[in-house]
């Protein structure tokens, strides 16, 4: 359980240095599930409004229920 809330941690901390100065572009937790977008030969990095708005939001719902289910393994 540690293990899934420190790799929640850490891909809150990607997604948002990602939406700041554009590192981690191209880490593979950005992947897509099916269809790569490609231009000009080129892949493209994900749509920052598909991190802000979809991708953060998902993440910090997965990081609290897990706080939440470590709390009540915990007591």
């Amino acid at each position: 359980m540690l293990e899934r809330i420190r790799s929640l941690e850490d891909a809150i901390g990607r997604a948002r240095e990602y939406l700041v100065c554009g590192s981690h572009a191209n880490w593979p937790g950005f992947r897509p599930l099916f269809i790569r977008k490609v231009h000009d030969g080129k892949e493209m990095p994900p749509h920052k409004d598909w991190v802000r708005k979809v991708y953060l939001p998902r993440m910090e719902k997965a990081l609290t229920r897990a706080e939440k289910v470590l709390g009540q393994l915990i007591d």
